[in-house]
């Protein structure tokens, strides 16, 4: 077992018992589009599936971590609302949705591939349906420093993600603290919930 997939076990034997996102009940709020179809991109152990599919959504979730995978399988094998995939952001089949979830996945997009990613997002999302994630600043210590690549964005850089949108909710964090796992780092993330316009 190499040491990203020991970090991986151990971050989800952390966060099985952590509750749906707040910024996942926005977006549920502002859905105008009318589909109740959702997508969580980097489910985790399916906090935010589990939530989306009480509030009557069927929804896609998909992880490229085949523990995260698992762990959604079994959690909704009795879910006809939930269909579970393990796949990366660039193989994932994106259906149409009112909602596209993200949260604190988007960090770990290929950054080479991340126009073309946010560019199969965006048109999987309904005119009127909602986007709630989040982004890597540039000033994360993850931005340089992780065991993997990463793609961090400047605030000039998210903002322009969403000029098709209209935005709900746009809030930086940059402070120093703790991870699930306990270590010490410097977070700078972008969080968005945004409505399609167009």
């Amino acid at each position: 077992m190499n040491e990203t997939t020991e970090i991986c076990r151990m971050y989800y034997e952390k966060s099985q018992s952590r509750p749906h996102s707040k910024r996942t009940e926005l977006a549920v709020e502002f859905n105008a589009s009318g589909v109740a179809v959702a997508i969580d991109c980097g489910c985790g152990t399916g906090g935010d599936i589990e939530y989306l599919s009480q509030q009557g959504c069927q929804v896609h979730g998909f992880d490229i971590n085949p523990d995260s995978v698992a762990i959604c399988r079994n959690r909704f094998a009795d879910n006809a609302r939930v269909d579970i995939s393990e796949s990366s952001f660039e193989s994932f089949d994106y259906p149409q949705a009112g909602l596209v979830i993200a949260n604190s996945s988007l960090f770990f997009a290929e950054p080479d591939k991340f126009d073309a990613i946010w560019g199969k997002l965006k048109s999987s999302l309904e005119v009127g349906g909602v986007f709630a994630g989040d982004f890597m600043g540039v000033r994360d210590s993850w931005a340089s420093h992780y065991r993997g690549p990463t793609a961090p964005l400047s605030e000039p850089d998210v903002r322009a993600l969403f000029s098709d949108f209209d935005v709900i909710s746009f809030f930086e964090r940059e402070d120093d603290a703790k991870t699930s796992l306990g270590k010490m780092k410097h977070w700078h993330i972008y969080s968005v919930v945004a409505v399609r316009r167009v």
